[in-house]
Order: C-alpha cells, then structure tokens, then sequence
C-alpha cells in the first residue's frame, strides 16, 4: 500500500515537471529582494510552495474525471498545479511575483 502511494506521487510529480517546460518562458523581472525576503523564502516559502505544489498536483489527478465531466479540466489544473509551480520554480529568490530576472549582459 505504501509503496504504491509513493509510486503514486512520484509519478505525480515527474508529471507535473514534465508539464512545465514553457514555465521558462516567464516575465522578467525588476525587484530587488533584501536578505531578510530571500533567507525567509528560502527557508519558509519554497518549501512550503513545493508542498503545496505536490497535494495540489495529487488533488488535481484524483479530481481529474470529474473536471473533465465538468469541462474545467485545464483551469482545475492551472489554480491546483501551475500556479503553485511557478511561484516554487520561477520566481527569484524573495521576489514576490513570479518570473526571471533579467541578465545583465555586457554590450561592447
């Protein structure tokens, strides 16, 4: 029984990283966190973003039938799933939205 949940969610999550590949593309960004905000992000939040992106990931697989029979099956996904992700995956270190920070790239 246990080894079959783990499987469950292992499968769950190699999913849902698969299912993320265009989250590189995301808006770059212009802020500029102070310590405080990325020690706390990196101890308190990510954590529990990544938490939060695993249930929401097993919730999304077992409502799955029934937003499907909804038709709601991609928003169920993007609130219960992507949302999570790219607040754990794409956002800076103590930025409070998601996305890049823009390189700085030397022009000569």
């Amino acid at each position: 029984m246990i080894s079959r949940i783990s499987r469950v969610v292992a499968m769950t999550f190699a999913l849902s990283l698969m299912a993320f590949a265009s989250i590189g593309h995301a808006n770059t960004l212009e802020e500029e966190p102070s310590a405080l905000a990325m020690t706390g992000d990196a101890l308190i939040a990510r954590p529990l973003l990544l938490a939060t992106t695993v249930v929401g990931s097993a919730v999304y697989l077992v409502s799955l039938p029934f937003s499907l029979l909804g038709g709601n099956a991609a928003e169920a996904g993007e609130t219960l799933v992507v949302g999570p992700a790219k607040a754990t995956f794409v956002r800076c270190l103590g930025c409070t939205t998601s996305g890049r920070k823009q390189d700085a790239v030397a022009q000569e």
